[in-house]
């Protein structure tokens, strides 16, 4: 036997060897995401000496903040007497004595509660929507919410809102009964059969509960709204409105039928082509022209609507996207399940296609939330531009201009940025490629 064909057998056992050195704590984290290379290198340090830069500049207005003031001049005299002649510094004083209308606009001071508990109703309404451990018996609470949400804000007599309840149950009793027998039946009836009993039914029966049972609030006209009230008013409504409507414009362009597909097209294009500030302005002008003489239709209403059809055309395209990333196998196994068209895509197809495109609804919503102050254009106070041009009118916060901004987009930031941290919150529960 050759000795190169001989394999080699260690006779004695090597001493053991230290562990290799581990790496870990804030000089590994510097090395890896700030200094692990050249070019990274350079960038982190021109962005420190930017961040430098900015915080010495705007460190002394900050610093020489006055809380306690009646008036700008005031802000300015216990500036100068505390640092001196020439020192600058924020006035934060027009932000304690005017926070109530920039969270309530013009609503009557004794009448607060109102929105306060409608906030207070609107969390416990999401809540189980947001959140499936919560009870489902907390649903019914949300279905009511909305109705209850208008007549807390805008008071009057409580039986036409008990009339659009009735409406909407009506409906979905006709849904219920007709569906076994008919999908397309039941659909026209639980259309239909709400907007006949609000058209001939609900105004003797409203005039009749409102002579026997006068259960009111005292009412509050929309120009009363203003502030965070009014955005908050809008978005919310907006955001629970399109996203259904948003879903069914997605399954439309969709569709097989050529007359729904070139309908839901038609509309998607036009309104995604529209600035929104366009269609703001239609629903502050043009909408009155087109109802019969007399018919008094509220701003915020109006604009609801427009803002909602802007939103949902935008979340059709971004389901749409979804829906297009799911493999033909998904809707060739409905098929073979022998589910019909609804009851794929309510089981199968539309719970992936939405997972799939949370980022871009959630990101549409932000826009949306943000876009709500384009309505100081058509003449309601938002908290940007509308409650500060109506404070700064007043001679004795003349002057004032970074506080309310700084102010107003800090609460901008805390409603998206909770709204992003929640949706990144759904991603990481849906995910289920690896687990």
């Amino acid at each position: 036997m050759s000795p190169q064909s001989q394999s080699f057998v260690r006779a004695e056992m090597l001493p053991p060897k230290a562990p290799p050195a581990t790496q870990s704590g804030v000089l590994k984290w510097l090395r890896e995401n700030l200094f692990s290379g050249p070019l990274n290198t350079v960038l982190t340090l021109a962005g420190l000496a930017v961040v430098y830069l900015l915080v010495t500049h705007f460190y002394p207005w900050f610093r020489h903040s006055v809380w306690n003031a009646n008036s700008m001049a005031e802000c300015r005299a216990t500036i100068a007497a505390t640092w001196g002649e020439g020192a600058t510094g924020a006035c934060w004083g027009v932000i304690r004595e005017r926070w109530h209308q920039f969270l309530f606009g013009f609503y009557p001071p004794e009448l607060y509660w109102r929105p306060i508990l409608t906030f207070l109703g609107l969390f416990v309404a999401v809540a189980p929507v947001l959140f499936t451990g919560l009870p489902r018996q907390m649903l019914a609470f949300s279905a009511a919410f909305p109705l209850l949400a208008i007549w807390l804000l805008w008071g009057g007599s409580v039986w036409p809102v008990v009339m659009i309840a009735a409406g909407f149950a009506l409906g979905f009793a006709a849904l219920k009964v007709l569906g076994p027998r008919s999908t397309l039946l039941a659909t026209i009836a639980a259309v239909v059969g709400p907007v006949l009993f609000w058209l001939f039914v609900t105004g003797p029966v409203d005039d009749l509960l409102t002579q026997i049972v006068p259960i009111a609030l005292t009412p509050v006209a929309s120009d009363r709204f203003g502030g965070f009230l009014l955005a908050i008013t809008i978005g919310a409504g907006g955001i629970a409105l399109s996203l259904p409507l948003g879903v069914v414009l997605a399954l439309g362009r969709q569709s097989n039928m050529f007359l729904i597909k070139s309908l839901s097209v038609m509309f998607i294009e036009f309104i995604r082509g529209v600035p929104l500030i366009t269609l703001l302005f239609v629903a502050s002008l043009l909408l009155n022209y087109f109802l019969p003489p007399g018919t008094q239709f509220d701003i915020i209403l109006r604009v609801m609507i427009l803002v909602t059809l802007f939103a949902a055309a935008y979340i059709a395209e971004v389901i749409r996207g979804g829906l297009a990333a799911l493999p033909r196998g998904q809707y060739e196994a409905a098929d073979a399940l022998g589910l019909d068209y609804w009851k794929a895509q309510r089981l199968i197809i539309l719970p992936q296609a939405l997972k799939i495109s949370i980022p871009g609804i959630v990101s549409t919503f932000i826009g949306m939330f943000k876009d709500t102050t384009l309505v100081t254009f058509v003449g309601l106070f938002d908290p940007l531009k509308g409650i500060p041009d109506f404070i700064r009118a007043d001679f004795a916060w003349k002057g004032i201009y970074w506080e309310p901004f700084l102010f107003v987009g800090a609460i901008f930031f805390l409603l998206n940025f909770s709204m992003s941290r929640y949706a990144m919150y759904l991603e990481r529960k849906l995910k289920r490629d690896h687990r």
